[in-house]
């Protein structure tokens, strides 16, 4: 038996271990520690003082760069709100990608990773159309899943006019991943559509009663400790004690006859069980999956400079247009 890590088989052992993490990879994660541990807690100074200090580049995460390409549409939401989506589209569209956003249903925002999302339209082919949802603690549950919920309806019933393609697929990074499979269940549940191709699933958060790893991370300041997912859904769920049911907690529901999926993770992220668990989840619905296991790889790792999100890139891009083809 070979103690190397096989890339085409993420439940290798060898993967999990900590001569798996290449020395890039442990620098940068040392790195991290390094400017996250002085940063003042986002629920101490408040939500909106963290978005804006995010939107300076306060901390590991560097200021937005905005696409001049990005267009926004607005449409009308559940509760007389207004919800922009914003748009990055190539030249005739062959389909198109709704994206969701991260960032713990507080922080975060449609346009903060547009050179990811120009990668994705210019890769895939598919225009891209990024949910501008209402925030938490501002706006609890169900206000940021009726939002996505809305958007993805509205897509059903105009990609094909604003787009030229009815051809839809889905996605999003950490609570972007979980509104995602969330909108994939409300659409089936609730509007009896299961149309999307393919779902691109990274490290979400699945199980918002917490999983092992979430609740054994510690206080590592690696990006997500167990404190910071604790605050995050007490700031999303300030009134629900159930935190297990499906509609919060998709690791729950009823997963049959959803499309096929891809979820990705990095080893050393609190939610390493999150994207574990429901890919065995989902393929023991029937569906089919792929898990793309990444050694070292921390929370939020595609969305900054480094060889694993490079690697994971071009992985997601490559599922998106198979399950377009």
């Amino acid at each position: 038996m070979t103690d190397q890590p096989k890339a085409d088989n993420p439940f290798d052992p060898a993967l999990f271990r900590p001569e798996a993490v290449a020395p890039e990879i442990a620098r940068l994660n040392q790195l991290m520690i390094a400017l996250m541990t002085p940063m003042p807690e986002w629920w101490v100074v408040g939500a909106e003082a963290t978005r804006q200090a995010r939107r300076r580049g306060d901390g590991p995460f560097p200021a937005p760069v905005v696409s001049p390409r990005a267009r926004t549409i607005e449409i009308a939401g559940k509760d007389g709100n207004t919800i922009p989506l914003r748009v990055i589209e190539p030249a005739n569209p062959r389909g198109v990608y709704l994206h969701i956003h991260g960032g713990g249903w507080v922080l975060g925002g449609a346009d903060m990773q547009d050179p990811m999302l120009e990668r994705i339209a210019d890769t895939t082919g598919l225009a891209v159309v990024s949910v501008e949802y209402r925030l938490a603690p501002e706006y609890p549950y169900p206000a940021g899943p009726d939002d996505c919920e809305t958007a993805a309806v509205w897509l059903v019933q105009n990609a094909a006019r604003e787009f030229g393609s009815d051809v839809l697929t889905i996605g999003g990074e950490s609570a972007g991943g979980h509104l995602s499979a969330v909108t994939l269940l409300r659409l089936r549940d609730r509007h009896g559509y299961t149309g999307f191709r393919g779902a691109n699933l990274a490290y979400g958060a699945f199980d918002l009663g917490m999983t092992p790893s979430q609740r054994a991370f510690g206080d590592t300041r690696l990006v997500l400790r167990t404190i910071d997912m604790q605050q995050f859904y007490n700031a999303f769920l300030p009134t629900l004690t159930d935190r297990r049911v499906p509609d919060v907690s998709p690791l729950y529901a009823d997963l049959k006859g959803l499309c096929p999926a891809l979820f990705s993770v990095g080893t050393a992220d609190a939610l390493l069980d999150d994207t574990l668990f429901m890919h065995g989840r989902w393929i023991a619905a029937g569906n089919p999956a792929e898990l793309a296991v990444y050694p070292g790889g921390a929370h939020g790792f595609t969305l900054f400079p480094n060889v694993l999100a490079d690697t994971a890139g071009v992985r997601m891009d490559a599922f998106l247009r198979d399950v377009t083809a």
